[in-house]
Order: structure tokens, then sequence, then C-alpha cells
């Protein structure tokens, strides 16, 4: 059973934010061989979805982040991550749901853009996604602009 906790940045603690900040530099830096700015400014202004196993341990995140931070008039999901000990668990499709269900209370019903790795293009269109047919690439990795409606 995963503990979802969804915080604005000034409620994390300073352990939630290290937990954090760690699991996306294992995945996104580590893992994917990605060295990038993960520290982009955004943090600050946006929501922290948390998900953790019985054991406390954190397995799964997202960065919600609110109309006009990243795209001008869309909220946006961000930083998709799960931990290796959670894939292929389902936990990713229900990271997905509560991040969707969670910026709509956040931020009102509305649109929602994400720029999905190209690769994951199936998985988000599962979740209601589109391509806007934008691909790029962002740190060497192959990503398309996608918007929920």
């Amino acid at each position: 059973m995963v503990q979802f906790t969804c915080k604005s940045f000034h409620e994390l603690s300073v352990d939630e934010l290290y937990e954090i900040l760690a699991l996306r530099q294992e995945v996104f830096i580590v893992e994917q061989n990605c060295p990038y700015l993960d520290c982009d400014g955004k943090d600050q202004q946006s929501h922290h979805l948390l998900g953790r196993g019985a054991d406390g341990k954190l397995l799964v995140y997202t960065r919600l982040l609110p109309p006009g931070l990243s795209y001008e008039t869309y909220m946006s999901i961000g930083r998709v991550v799960s931990a290796p000990a959670a894939r292929g668990t389902g936990l990713g499709r229900v990271l997905m749901h509560k991040s969707i269900d969670e910026c709509h209370r956040l931020f009102g019903h509305g649109p929602i853009k994400i720029g999905a790795q190209t690769y994951l293009l199936k998985f988000y269109e599962g979740f209601g996604f589109e391509s806007t047919g934008e691909e790029y690439l962002e740190d060497g990795i192959p990503h398309t602009k996608m918007v929920r409606e």
C-alpha cells in the first residue's frame, strides 16, 4: 500500500526535500546518464506529490506546476519519477492518476501540458494526453510536448 502526500515547497521538511532531490538525481542524472541542472528555480512555486511504501521509503514522486510556471496557460506535471524498486508494479499509473487529480484540486479544472520523454508517449496517452507534435531534445533525450484537455 502506498501513502500519498502533497505539499507545497515550504511545507516540505528538509529530510523530505533531500529524499526528493536524491531520487531525482538517482534516476534522471545517474541512471539516465544525463548531467543537467535539476534545481531549476521552479520547485519553490510548485507542489510536490510523494508516494511512500509501507516502510516509509519514497517510491514515486511528481512535481505539480501551476499555470504559467512552465507553460503560459497550462498547469503541468513534471519530474515524474519511480524508484527502481517501484518499477513494474503499476505504481507509475497510480502516481499519474493521483497527479492529475491533485493538479485539478490545486489549480482548478483545465488542460495540463507536459514535456514527456518520447519513449513514454503511449504511457501518457493512456491518461488522455495527446502529442502536440513538438518533439525536441532536452539534455540529449528526445521529448515531446503533450496536452490533456
